[in-house]
C-alpha cells in the first residue's frame, strides 16, 4: 500500500520503519494515523496510506483473525487495496497466478503492442489472454525493471533496448 506513487527506495525506508514500530496488524491498528503518516512519511499520500493502513489493520483483526486473506475480493474489500496490489499479494504472498499490472507494466505492454488498452484492468485482462500462466508472476518483476531503465516513460531509451526490433513503438513520439 506504500509503494502506490512512491519511488522504491522512500517505500522500502518508510516500510522499514513502519515495521520498526509495528510488526503485526494489531501493533499497526494500535498507532495512531498521525504516527503512522509520521514513520511512512515522504511517501506519496502518506496521510492517506495512513488512514488505510490502520483501517486495513483494524479489519484484519475483524474479519480475518489477523492473516492476510488470500481471496481477490477479500483483498480488495481493504481499504487502500487495489487490483496491482492484491495481484502482488496474492503472487508473493500465496505463489498464486495473477497479473499485477503497475504503470510500467500497462504502458510497456502496450507500447509493445502485446495490447491495445486503455486501463490498467483492461490491461490485466488483456495480458492474461496472451501471455502464458507461468508469466503471469513474474512479468511485473521484468517489466518493472526494465521500464525504470530502459523504457522510461518520457523518452525511452530505444538505441540501447535490446527488443527494439520486436518493439510496435506505441505512443513513443520521442527517444533516446
Amino acid at each position: 500500500m506504500i509503494s502506490l506513487r512512491t519511488k522504491d527506495e522512500v517505500t522500502a525506508a518508510a516500510s522499514a520503519r513502519l515495521l520498526a514500530r509495528a510488526e503485526g496488524p494489531a501493533a499497526l491498528a494500535a498507532l495512531s494515523e498521525a504516527v503512522i503518516a509520521r514513520l511512512i512519511f515522504p511517501a506519496g499520500f502518506y496521510r492517506t496510506k495512513a488512514r488505510h493502513l490502520r483501517a486495513a489493520a483494524r479489519l484484519l483483526l475483524q474479519r480475518h483473525g489477523g492473516r492476510v486473506p488470500q481471496s481477490m475480493e477479500n483483498l480488495l474489500a481493504l481499504p487502500g487495496v487495489g487490483r496491482k496490489t492484491a495481484n502482488l499479494v496474492r503472487n508473493l504472498g500465496f505463489g498464486l497466478p495473477g497479473i499485477c499490472v503497475d504503470t510500467h507494466v500497462h504502458r510497456i505492454s502496450n507500447r509493445l503492442g502485446w495490447v491495445r488498452t486503455r486501463t490498467p484492468l483492461e490491461t490485466e485482462r488483456a495480458l492474461q489472454k496472451v501471455l502464458p500462466r507461468r508469466w503471469w508472476i513474474p512479468v511485473n518483476g521484468l517489466l518493472v525493471a526494465f521500464g525504470q531503465r530502459t523504457c522510461t516513460p518520457q523518452s525511452p531509451r530505444c538505441s540501447v533496448c535490446p527488443i527494439r526490433r520486436h518493439c510496435a513503438r506505441v505512443g513513443v513520439t520521442r527517444s533516446r
